[in-house]
């Protein structure tokens, strides 16, 4: 009788292991006597020490629940840092065997379950389990993005599938298309399932409830974007603000802010003067939590964020009206073009109405036609993101650029970048394309727009 497969599946978020217990039930793995399941939680955060541990999450027990063992990526290479640590190169076998016996898990077939295939830890446990199959889930708007950089072959002729919540019904994957990446959707009943288990173990009587929730109450989402210098605290303050005021003027008398874990205490304090200058009730919520669990728990009548993935959520699961603030300032500021929040920012911009415009939300999901206005678009964009990676989407890029005026175009795409590239939009495009010796043209092209800018 062969071995058992052992399935690892690394994790460094709750929503994250919600997706893949999700899967899990949905039967997506397999069923449960044909595997060994392990659930590698890592914590990515600068200092792990000081940052919430999703172990400590309400509903962790009940995901976790799903597998044979939880295991701890940190504690296994402490003291070096998981978005750091890799075995020195020819070391990998070695940890193999130190790790299959420090885990338990024999000599059987593998299969690796991982967040970003490019990136640490999941590339340090490519490499270290060379002979296993490779299963990538996204469980943000990031799958709708073109991959961050070219996969090492090793890794990328192993990569299976792609899974992934479906956050804008239809609407295709272009992570990891490049290697003809099977995309693979986990439904929506199973989700939300699991959601459901992780809001009911966030108490249950009726006073743990944050607020009474319903009409009139609108739920804020924060998501430190000073962390990632997309923009300043200050403007991050602002942009908060600005969310509040909005969900007032559109009838909102109680508000609820779920700050990021590790947004600063001013954040809160900066909310409170304008929820008094408002006349509106604020109650700002750091517990460890999803905002799924708000969702279901005060059921709002709006949902306002700037370009968060649990905005979607909210739509797509939930049936909430969604308005976003702020997104024209992020596709200013968003360097370099290929920054990976680019195309979340697009589809949200492009997606989910402006609140400060509308004086309200919508729940776009619901919308039959959403996925076939965004592609074209998101396509485009991954295109300028990644021509290397994506050069079939090239006639695509010129065709969308060529049918929208220079206006939308400026929002979403960067002059110098359809300049580099030769796009209709880009300074001199027609001269670029006719001139011999693609190189030469571009660089000709590039030293007449600095030499109009000095003008």
């Amino acid at each position: 009788m062969s071995e058992r497969r052992t399935q690892i599946f690394e994790v460094s978020t709750l929503y994250g292991a919600a997706t893949l217990a999700a899967a899990v039930d949905a039967g997506q793995f397999g069923p449960a006597e044909e595997a060994r399941r392990l659930l590698l939680v890592c914590n990515n955060a600068g200092i792990p020490e000081t940052s919430a541990q999703v172990e400590e999450m309400a509903g962790w027990d009940r995901v976790a629940a799903r597998f044979d063992r939880v295991l701890s990526w940190n504690e296994t290479i402490s003291p070096y840092h998981p978005s750091q640590w890799a075995p020195q190169e020819g070391d990998e076998v070695l940890w193999q065997r130190l790790l299959r016996e420090a885990w338990g898990i024999g000599e059987g077939p593998f299969d690796l379950v991982v967040e970003s295939a490019h990136a640490k830890p999941a590339a340090t446990l490519a490499a270290i389990f060379a002979d296993a199959d490779i299963h990538v889930y996204a469980d943000g708007l990031m799958v709708y993005g073109p991959t961050r950089e070219r996969l090492p072959w090793p890794t990328g002729c192993r990569v299976r599938r792609l899974l992934h919540p479906d956050l804008v019904p239809g609407l295709r994957p272009l992570l990891l298309a490049e290697y003809d990446t099977p995309a693979e959707v986990v439904p929506a009943e199973a989700f939300r399932a699991v959601l459901d288990e992780i809001t009911a173990q966030y108490g249950r009587a009726e006073e743990d409830a944050p607020v009474a929730g319903g009409e009139g109450t609108a739920v804020l989402l924060g998501q430190y974007l000073a962390a990632l210098n997309l923009i300043s605290a200050r403007e991050e303050e602002e942009l908060h603000e600005r969310m509040l005021r909005g969900a007032a003027a559109a009838g909102c008398r109680t508000i609820v802010f779920k700050p990021h874990p590790t947004a600063p205490a001013q954040y809160s304090k900066a909310l409170e003067k304008a929820a008094a200058d408002e006349g509106v009730s604020l109650t700002v919520l750091d517990s460890p939590m999803l905002a799924e669990t708000l969702f279901a728990r005060v059921a709002p009548q709006l949902v306002v964020g700037c370009f968060s993935t649990a905005l979607l959520t909210a739509s797509a699961l939930y049936g909430l009206p969604i308005a976003r603030v702020g997104t024209g300032l992020l596709l200013e500021r968003i360097v370099p073009y290929q920054n990976s929040n680019r195309v979340p920012l697009t589809l949200v911009d492009a997606l989910v109405p402006d609140l400060l415009e509308r004086r309200g939300g919508e729940v776009v999901t619901r919308r039959p036609e959403a996925a076939a206005e965004l592609a074209p678009l998101l396509r485009a964009v991954g295109y300028c993101m990644q021509p290397k990676l994506h050069p079939g989407l090239r006639p695509e890029a010129e065709s969308w650029l060529g049918a929208h005026g220079q206006a939308e175009a400026a929002r979403y795409f960067k002059r110098g970048r359809l300049t580099a590239l030769a796009l209709p939009g880009g300074f001199a495009a027609n001269l670029t394309r006719q001139l011999p010796g693609g190189r030469t043209a571009l660089r000709i092209a590039r030293n007449v727009k600095r030499r109009a800018t000095r003008r």
